[in-house]
């Protein structure tokens, strides 16, 4: 099954507002998640895998694609779809190596040469930004904007996904300046009803991409 890109929500549960991750998978899901990623720093790797194990079920049932930030050895231990790596994570080439070649490999990007580098070295697609200023990750650095996303979307091939900032006011011209989907985080995951928040955001990008 293809990756379906279009919203690709990313939990962590500390912008969740004391919520049960679960809870949060489960709401982004019954609005139109076609991605979810367990991107969650401090819990320990017993935890994660628990955690994993059950998104996976949830994910494979909802037809979606299950993508763990970060932990290589959580990816492969819960059966993800596949990983998702920073600029400062284990190298992309390292990484697809030990994936394998039927696994995800998504990077994060915020230039043209990384994403071409990113690209060279076996990513499958990019998360491309931060678009717009965000609070929710305090690596996002300094927005590159729609003309940033525009550039790297000439760039390259593979799918890219726009993260940072995102909201249903701007993710239309997300996808209008190229991106193949759009990646949140406090848009969906802070909102008190996460469904209906993941719903509005769905339906915005399937009406920008003329679905």
């Amino acid at each position: 099954m293809m990756p379906q890109w279009d919203l690709y929500v990313v939990i962590t549960t500390k912008l969740g507002g004391g919520r049960p991750t679960l809870e949060l998978v489960r709401g982004a899901l019954a609005g139109g998640a076609t991605a979810i990623q367990l991107r969650e720093k401090e819990l320990p790797a017993r935890e994660l895998v628990e955690l994993g194990r059950a998104i996976r079920e949830l994910t494979r049932d909802a037809g979606a694609t299950f993508i763990v930030n970060d932990r290589l050895d959580i990816a492969l231990a819960v059966e993800a779809d596949g990983l998702h790596i920073g600029q400062e994570d284990l190298p992309a080439p390292v990484a697809r190596k030990l994936l394998g070649p039927e696994k995800i490999l998504g990077v994060s990007v915020g230039t043209t040469d990384e994403a071409r580098q990113a690209e060279a070295d076996g990513a499958d697609y990019l998360g491309v930004g931060s678009i717009f200023a965000t609070g929710s990750k305090g690596d996002a650095g300094s927005p590159i904007g729609l003309e940033g996303l525009r550039a790297i979307r000439a760039a390259v091939k593979i799918p890219i996904v726009g993260i940072g900032g995102i909201n249903p006011d701007n993710a239309a011209g997300v996808i209008a300046a190229g991106a193949d989907g759009v990646s949140v985080i406090s848009a969906v995951i802070e909102a008190a009803d996460v469904a209906a928040a993941a719903r509005r955001l769905r339906e915005v990008v399937t009406r920008a991409r003329g679905k």
